[in-house]
């Protein structure tokens, strides 16, 4: 088994339960880790024996430019899309943090982190 990480995603998106967040938008902050393994390709040098981690950052970028209130509900598709189009993924984390969040303090990032493993 081997990890593959895509850390520090940057990507301006318009989530929120309050109006102004939706509109105005907000910086977030995204990392994912896959667990795969990763033997095939370590031996055959090809890209089609392993995770491709452009595809890993294509399906954030796309599923965080779909507006939802909860960065749970983003996290979450973000995995079950990385779950059908990556059939060697055995496991994924995904944390998404939202930057300098309205929440009434000197707050950096409010950051969630959802984890799915494969079903057998």
């Amino acid at each position: 088994m081997g990890i593959i990480k895509v850390e520090n995603i940057r990507v301006f998106a318009h989530h929120g339960c309050l109006k102004e967040e939706t509109k105005i938008g907000s910086n977030y902050r995204v990392d994912l880790e896959v667990k795969a393994n990763l033997k095939t390709s370590a031996k055959t040098d090809e890209l089609n024996d392993t995770v491709d981690y452009v595809l890993l950052n294509t399906i954030v970028k796309e599923e965080m430019q779909k507006p939802s209130k909860l960065l749970e509900t983003v996290a979450k598709r973000i995995l079950d899309r990385i779950f059908s189009e990556e059939y060697l993924v055995k496991k994924a984390s995904v944390s998404v943090s939202k930057l300098n969040p309205p929440i009434g303090g000197d707050v950096e990032s409010v950051t969630i982190k959802i984890i799915k493993r494969r079903k057998k």
